[in-house]
């Protein structure tokens, strides 16, 4: 399951699918740039979300 937790305070989370409640997996999304962001996609294809952000700042998760 991916869990994001903040740098800032510690806080995290784990995030499931609200379509099919399967863990999110972790994966990276790469531009036309060659700039890559993580993301956590559902295993089932429902979708994928770039990652949540605490204290104004993106939740990091580890690859």
């Amino acid at each position: 399951m991916t869990t994001y937790e903040c740098a800032s305070c510690g806080m995290s989370i784990n995030a499931i699918c609200g379509t099919c409640e399967a863990p999110l997996v972790n994966d990276t999304l790469t531009g036309d740039d060659g700039s890559s962001v993580q993301v956590s996609r559902c295993p089932n294809d429902h979708g994928r979300i770039k990652s949540p952000m605490c204290c104004n700042a993106d939740m990091a998760c580890t690859l």
